[in-house]
Formats: structure tokens, sequence, C-alpha cells
């Protein structure tokens, strides 16, 4: 085997520098520039990895903390509509001289048993009028002593949420007492006409909370408790040590924190805080992480780059002095050519190939590689696009529960009070809703369906609000053949019944309009509520926004979205809006029929 002559080697460099200077010149040039970009580019990336990193870890456990937030809050408001389900339903249609409301109280528990440990209403001097499961107060409990009823009576007009405890009041036949949160408010009962007030206790079980907390807890850097407005701790998975005093933690300061990211110190150790406050009850979810967790990897992080840039040092210096004079030329070459595709231009036949095997191979890997680039680029965005397409008609998709339960609600009052044919009109039009909905998983139907799903809707709604709204559908018989996106004219109309005429007093007027005009369709749904402020106004197709409490899910960002992803993007919805004037809606479609829809005119390809 031939030794490798190193000494030789070098002389002959030596003698190479003196006949191309120029090359030793561009050779030192070059290695120093790439040591120096080196350098900097490894403290930058060093530096962004640090940050990405905790900035990656702190947007986790924020999504964490959203997910038990949402979590969390569905679980209230299901006690919540429990509480308003017993009040309103059942309470407030009760003369409690000759009625009892244990039936509806008991049937309400068994509905709702997996969340519920009990139900009771009792009077303001503390007598017991009804409970479920166990009607039997235990000997010597004070209603009036609890801390629920005393926070009740001293604020009468809010919901009031405990803290767990456990709940002993009534006598239980296996002796078993259980762990819950108290849901207390205070409820109006009818003597015979006159009105006293009494509290509404709805037991929600804490192991239902416990769950929620421990699941989250199960796995990820730093853990997540929930403390109340005072910072008393609701959950803590270290709970049973933070009371004997084993462990301690920093909730009292928590529960002072806003909303957001925090970073505090806490018996020496440095850690990120992220707080979430739960609607309705002031409690707040508070995620730990210590920061020794956020940054352990980076030691060894540092040790790697320290080998890879030694050794790239190594590289660069030997290397260009052997390669500098074989590669400059082609490498020119090859970068000339290259500039075609930092202008976009992604035609890989005007990439150079020649020089030295290893620059041949590389312009021809450069070739392939823009060839797929350019493929990829367009699957990548064919698939943002269906992944975009998918995502809005998922948020289409949504039912609203109260929408449905309310017009449930209005059947059985239809039937009890036995006006049979307008509950039987009233369930064909929420059938007829339903079944244009689902169009057998279409999204692009006619707009005759699309007004005729309207029609069922404002007929629902009208029987909903006893006709306190009027709502008058023209639209021109020419345009009813052609295609829409179903599920657009509806939350428009619900919308303006919601927020504008749906809390008007028989003079609130809906009028929806179909019209061509300009070769293009246009369909209108004009209120005259109190119309809609500039500052809201300007944000209303710019902004992702999400239901609160009323409304489908399906916001005007939606409508507007998807008529710009199945349409051409002059297309889409327009708002229009004067201060005690109303509101107008304007929806733009191309006037296609399903057969030109379905050829490829005006399809947003």
């Amino acid at each position: 085997m031939k030794r490798f002559d190193f000494k030789g080697q070098i002389q002959r460099v030596k003698k190479a520098s003196k006949r191309r200077s120029i090359q030793l010149i561009i050779s030192l040039s070059f290695t120093a520039v790439s040591i120096l970009s080196m350098a900097f580019m490894t403290f930058a990336f060093y530096t962004n990895y640090i940050s990405t990193a905790k900035s990656t870890a702190i947007e986790n456990n924020e999504q964490v903390i959203e997910q038990i937030s949402w979590n969390l809050n569905s679980y209230l408001k299901n006690m919540m509509r429990i509480s308003d389900s017993m009040y309103y339903n059942v309470i407030k249609n009760l003369d409690l001289t000759s009625d009892t409301m244990n039936k509806e109280m008991d049937l309400l528990y068994e509905a709702n048993k997996d969340n519920l440990i009990s139900i009771a209403c009792v009077s303001q001097d503390g007598a017991l009028i009804s409970a479920a499961p166990i009607a039997t107060r235990k000997s010597g409990v004070d209603f009036t002593d609890q801390t629920w009823f005393s926070t009740t009576e001293e604020h009468i007009e809010n919901f009031h949420f405990s803290t767990p405890h456990v709940q002993n009041m009534f006598e239980s036949s296996n002796y078993r007492y259980y762990w819950v949160v108290s849901l207390s408010r205070s409820v109006d009962l009818n003597f015979m006409g006159y009105n006293r007030r009494g509290i509404l206790l709805v037991d929600m079980n804490y192991s239902a909370i416990e769950q929620m907390f421990s699941r989250v807890n199960e796995g990820g850097t730093g853990y997540v408790y929930l403390v109340d407005s005072e910072g008393e701790i609701i959950y803590h998975p270290k709970q049973k040590a933070i009371y004997t005093g084993l462990v301690n933690e920093n909730n009292i300061v928590a529960a002072s924190y806003d909303d957001g990211d925090h970073i505090e110190t806490f018996e020496g150790s440095k850690r990120a805080v992220i707080v979430k406050t739960v609607g309705y009850t002031g409690w707040k979810i508070v995620s730990v992480v210590p920061m020794e967790k956020l940054t352990g990897s980076y030691n060894q992080l540092r040790a790697f780059m320290l080998i890879i840039i030694t050794v790239t040092i190594f590289l660069i210096v030997f290397g260009n002095i052997f390669i500098s004079k074989i590669v400059t030329d082609p490498i020119r070459r090859l970068e000339a050519s290259l500039k075609g595709i930092e202008d976009g231009d992604f035609d890989e036949q005007g990439i150079y190939i020649g020089g030295s095997h290893e620059i041949r191979h590389l312009g021809r890997t450069i070739r392939s590689l823009v060839s797929q680039m350019h493929n990829l680029m367009e699957v990548r965005v064919k698939e943002q696009k269906e992944k975009r397409r998918s995502e809005l008609n998922a948020l289409q998709a949504q039912i609203n529960p109260h929408f449905l339960y309310n017009t449930l609600d209005s059947v059985i009052w239809m039937i009890e009070a036995e006006k049979y044919p307008e509950a039987i009109s009233m369930i064909k039009s929420l059938a007829s809703l339903f079944r244009i909905s689902l169009s057998k998983g279409n999204n692009i139907i006619t707009i005759k369906d699309e007004i005729t799903h309207a029609r069922n809707y404002v007929a629902i709604q009208k029987v909903r609000y006893k006709n306190r709204f009027e709502a008058n559908i023209n639209v021109d018989p020419a345009i009813e053949n052609c295609v829409t996106i179903k599920l657009i004219i509806q939350p428009l109309i619900e919308n303006a019944i919601y927020h504008a005429v749906g809390e008007m007093e028989d003079d609130g007027i809906i009028d929806i309009n179909g019209y061509e005009k300009d070769g293009d369709i246009f369909i209108e749904v004009v209120d005259n509520g109190m119309g809609i402020p500039q500052d809201v106004l300007d944000n209303l197709l710019t902004e992702k926004t999400e239901s609160k409490g009323k409304g489908s899910g399906i916001g005007l960002w939606n409508i507007n979205q998807r008529i710009n992803l199945y349409f051409k993007e002059d297309y889409g919805l327009t708002m229009y809006s004067e201060l005690d004037e109303g509101t107008k809606a304007v929806i733009r479609l191309p006037k296609l029929t399903i057969e030109e829809y379905m050829g490829g005119e005006g399809y947003a390809k």
C-alpha cells in the first residue's frame, strides 16, 4: 500500500500557490468568509434553537391549557344548563302549595347522574322543598349554616361555584359521601301567586374535574393545577402532599396573575407559568414548567456543535486549497444557472451541468431536486387547499345543541298544549332543515334547496320567538336552479335574529332577497336592528371568530372563506351596517348551473 506523502503534498501546494496566487487568495478568502459565516450561523442557530425550544414548550402547554379550559367550560356549562332546566322548565311552572317537583327532579338527576351527586331546592328559611336522589336531611344539618347558602343569599343575582368539599347533608343508605363542587343560585318559589325566594343547589361530581386534570398530568413536562380566585387549591396533582405540608405551591401568587405567560422564581427555581381564567367561576388553570426541563438538553447540543464546528473548519481550510481551482469555474457557471430559481423560474433544463464529476453530479442532483421541488410545491398547494376546505367544511357541519334542544322543547310544549298541527309542522320543518344540512354529503346545492333550508329555519325560529319578528323571502325563480354552497344563508339569518331582531317587540323585520345582476347572483339578508359599530364591522370578515354561547358557530369569516375556496376570489360576502338603521349582508356568487359547475366553469381550481 502506497504511503501518503504529506510533506510532498505541502511542497506541491506551496509551488501551486506561487503559480496560482489568485487561487490561493480565493481559497484563503473563501475559507475566512466560510468560517466567519459558519460561526455566525452557528451562533444564530443555537440562539434560535434555544428560543424556539422554549417557545415550543410554552406553546404546547398553552394548547394543553386551552384544551382543558374548553373541557372544564363545557362541563360547567352543562351543569348550568341542568340548573336552568330545573328552574325555568320546572320550578317556574309550579305552585308549591299544591304541586311538587320530586318527579321532575328525579328525572333530571337520572338523566345526568354520571356528572351529578345530588340536586336540591330549599326555601329562604332553610326548609327542604325537594331533593334527588335522597330527600332526607341528616339530623342536625342546618342549610342556612352552609357556605353555599350564605354566599347565594349575599349575591342573589349570580351563579355560585364552591370549592371542593364533602357533601354529607343528606342521609345515605350506604354511608358513602362524595367530594363535590356545588353550583347554587337564587330562585323564585311560587306559593298561590306569591313569590318567595329559595335556593337551587346542584352538586357536581368532583371526580370528573379530577379526571380531566389527571389525564393532562400523566405526561409532558411540568404539571397543571386549578385554583379559585382567592388562590385556594381546587385540584393539584400533589394535593395531599401540599395539605400535609410536605410540598409547597405558589398558588396564592398564581391567583393574582393575569391570563398569559409568566416567569417566576419559587423556592430558588425558575419556572414558566401559564395562567388561564375559567369563565363564570373566576377559577384559574395554572400550568407550571421548570425552566431546567426546557434547557436540559442544551449541554449535549453545545458539545455536538463544537465537534461539528471543529471538523467543518478543518475540511474548509484543507478542502479549499485542493479544490478551489477545479470547482471555481464550474460552480460559477452553475451558480449563474441557478439565478432563475431565485426569480421563481423552476425550469430544470436551464441548470448547468459541467466541470468535474462531482460538479456534474451536483448539477444533475440540483436539476432533479428542482424538478422534485416543483412537483412537491404543486402537491403541497393542493394538499393545503384540501386541508383548508376540510377545516371549513368541518366548521360548517357544526350543529348548535341549544337550537336543537329549544326546538324540541317547543315541540313538547305544543304537544302538551294539544297544538298538534303546529307541532307536526315544526317537526317537518326541523326534519327538512336537517335533511338539507346533510345534502348526502354534497357541499354544492341549488339555491332553491338553500332557500328551502332558510324557510324551514325561519319557520322554527318564529315559533320559538313567538312571532316577534317578520321574515320576507323574495328570490327570483330564474336563479333557483343555480348553484350555491350549502349553509351560507341560514347563519346570516341566525345572526340577524340573535343580534338584531330577536329582542325587538313585534317590529323586527328580516328581508331575504335573491336576484341576478351584471351576470352574477346576489343574495341579501337585511334586518332593521340596531346596526354594528364600524370598528366591529371592519373586523367581521378578517378575523376567525368563534361562537360565544349563541349561533351555530358558522361565522361570517367561514362563509366568506368557503365562497372564496369553492369559487373564484371575486366572489364572497360583504357586510354593510348603519347604527340605529340595520345591517345588510350581501353574498355574491357566479351564475352557474350544477352541470356548468361540475364542468369546471367558475370553479376555483
